[in-house]
């Protein structure tokens, strides 16, 4: 007697096609969850960049050549912000609308869409996507990851419409329609919050460079949405008044900490080191006031993180500043955000194993609180993935573009960071190097460890450990 294979389930049995799907999401996840979500990430980029291949897409009604419909697909719900085509010329009104609709699904983060995916199919949330949800979203009980999941959401949109708000009287003096005025200030608002960096005005974010009233709310759209839904999540939950008391900083715990303080110094050495590169350089903040030059270089500061917006053009920068700007987007945002790069706790993890190392301490430890081998551990994978990636990048691109190091490594950090900011490479890049970069683009936005988790077919545990034996290390 045949029997029926347990990884294709019966229609009849399943409960018709919305069973099938469920019964199939759930058997990708039991067998390698980061893998089901990376194929769900690619499955949207696939479909974008279908949408983008229509000839309604374009400004001139012709239809878009592949490597560049992809190429934007992949920034857009990567959320990265490099483009080979300019955005605000290039694109229709409808192909406009489809980015910007991309940078939202991308923003809400890959495995968020892949739990929410199993959410609308299912109506439910069984524990295999919880624990997938729990994953990205750092949630400490899995009960409250549906909840979690839905202010994620909620958050998210609040935040975009409200920085949407601030933009939209500025936009409105400018001579823009009432509907078109709506429309740049949505796009922007939910642009700057997903640290997606597209621009679909004339001169982007050069335009501002005098206007505060536009650069404030896109910096601070760009630093709220590089914190990453658990830091603001958890600073929010504690600012409510729980038994008539504010638990305030108190009841932050370890991540949310550890993210906001790496975070504030990092921004802090961001816009001192950008003023003092960039302060008497004619091309960008040298021929400004003193107000315009701070503003800009508070803006610059902040955009790092993974913004991807410029107000002063970035090819007139001073090569330094090139190679510290390459260091601030290998860093990125926090975890769970909608930054790219290593992570602000990658960071802070690896400087404080340095410092216990320095010190003669056996342990790791951090606001009262002791940092586990395996977090360690796995920051250092981070750090070694991403520079790999970054490595052989570079090299490829090089090899096809015959352009400088300096310019090839700024696209290179800028693609794998997602942060956006370009001295124009990509546009310039045949469609070989545009596949290089879209493919850098995906593996910075789903992280170097869901990448290598969605390769490996499966956990290897081994029962017997062998003896322990000390190399010589420097």
């Amino acid at each position: 007697m045949a029997t029926r294979s347990t990884t294709s389930p019966d229609l009849t049995r399943v409960g018709g096609p919305v069973g099938w799907v469920r019964a199939r999401i759930d058997i990708a996840a039991r067998q390698s969850p980061a893998r089901l979500a990376l194929s769900v990430f690619a499955l949207v980029i696939g479909v974008f960049t279908a949408l983008l291949s229509l000839p309604a897409a374009t400004s001139s009604g012709q239809r878009a050549p592949f490597a560049d419909a992809l190429f934007t697909a992949a920034s857009a719900v990567c959320v990265t912000g490099l483009t080979t085509v300019d955005t605000a010329t290039y694109w229709s009104g409808l192909g406009q609308v489809l980015i910007m609709v991309a940078i939202k699904i991308g923003g809400l983060g890959i495995i968020t869409l892949a739990s929410l995916l199993g959410l609308a199919v299912a109506r439910r949330l069984g524990l295999r996507q919880r624990l997938i949800a729990a994953s990205e979203t750092k949630a400490l009980r899995l009960a409250d990851v549906r909840g979690l999941l839905r202010a994620v959401v909620i958050m998210s949109t609040s935040l975009e419409l409200a920085i949407a708000v601030v933009l939209l009287p500025s936009f409105l003096a400018e001579g823009d329609g009432l509907g078109t005025a709506l429309y740049h200030s949505l796009f922007y608002g939910i642009s700057s919050f997903n640290n997606a960096g597209f621009s679909v005005t004339q001169g982007g974010a050069e335009a501002w460079s005098g206007n505060p009233f536009v650069l404030g709310p896109l910096a601070i759209g760009v630093f709220m949405g590089s914190l990453g839904f658990p830091v603001v999540l958890t600073v929010a939950n504690n600012l409510r008044r729980k038994d008539g008391v504010r638990r305030g900083r108190r009841g932050w715990n370890l991540h949310t900490r550890l993210t906001l303080v790496t975070t504030l110094v990092v921004l802090v050495v961001a816009i001192v080191g950008f003023a003092a590169f960039e302060w008497t350089n004619p091309g960008t903040l040298g021929s400004m006031s003193f107000g315009d030059r701070v503003l800009n270089s508070v803006f610059a500061g902040v955009m790092p993180r993974s913004g991807g917006f410029s107000a002063v053009p970035v090819n007139e920068m001073h090569e330094t500043t090139w190679a510290f700007q390459d260091l601030l987007m290998f860093i990125g945002g926090g975890s769970a955000s909608t930054a790219g790069g290593i992570k602000v706790t990658t960071l802070a993890v690896l400087v404080l194993a340095t410092v216990a190392e320095a010190r003669g301490d056996r342990d790791v430890e951090a606001f009262g609180r002791r940092i586990p081998h395996g977090s360690l551990r796995l920051a250092v994978t981070v750090l070694l993935a991403g520079a790999t990636l970054v490595l052989v990048s570079a090299l490829a691109l090089l090899a096809i573009s015959g352009r400088s190091l300096d310019v090839v490594l700024f696209e290179t950090v800028s693609a794998f960071g997602t942060c956006g900011l370009s001295t124009g490479l990509s546009a310039e890049l045949p469609s070989s190097g545009k596949y290089v970069l879209t493919a850098l683009m995906f593996a910075g936005r789903t992280g170097t460890m869901t990448l290598a988790a969605a390769l490996a077919l499966r956990d290897r545990r081994r029962v017997v450990r062998l003896p322990e034996e000390r190399p010589v290390v420097g």
